[in-house]
């Protein structure tokens, strides 16, 4: 789905600090979506935590710079950390080029998938959700 020219697929859920989330059977991957990366520019560096590491939702657990910015990642549900993308190490540039593909970040195991409901998800909250980031932080 395309808003305002970012690439916002509908089918992912979305934390509100711009990181997607896609279930794959018991794993969830995440990422740092279009909107994001995009206005973060080139990413130089991203914090890649010991994978076994215990995740609380909402709270820090790695950190993403790019020239101009210093960004935080939160826990988007409480799990475990099951699997980092080592190639980020080497190339973090891999999130601007395929921020939903080979620049994933992070796999984690919850400890209930229902917390994904918690999540932004679907056509009609995703828009108004980026609608009103657009206009907070591109404007």
């Amino acid at each position: 789905m395309q808003i305002q020219g970012y690439n916002m697929p509908d089918d992912l859920y979305y934390e509100e600090n711009h990181f997607w989330v896609r279930p794959e059977d018991e794993i969830l991957v995440m990422g740092m979506d279009d909107f994001a990366q995009t206005m973060a520019g080139e990413i130089v560096y991203v914090q890649l935590p010991e994978e076994g590491k215990k995740l609380k939702k909402g709270k820090r657990f790695a950190k993403i710079e790019s020239g101009k910015w210093l960004g935080k990642v939160y826990a988007p549900v409480n799990g475990e950390l099951v699997e980092v993308n080592e190639e980020l190490e080497t190339n973090p540039g891999l999130i601007n080029d395929d921020c939903y593909g080979k620049g994933w970040m992070f796999k984690i195991k919850p400890d209930d998938m229902a917390e994904l409901e918690d999540l932004i998800h679907g056509p009609e909250a995703i828009e108004k959700w980026l609608l009103a980031d657009i206009e907070r932080y591109a404007a």
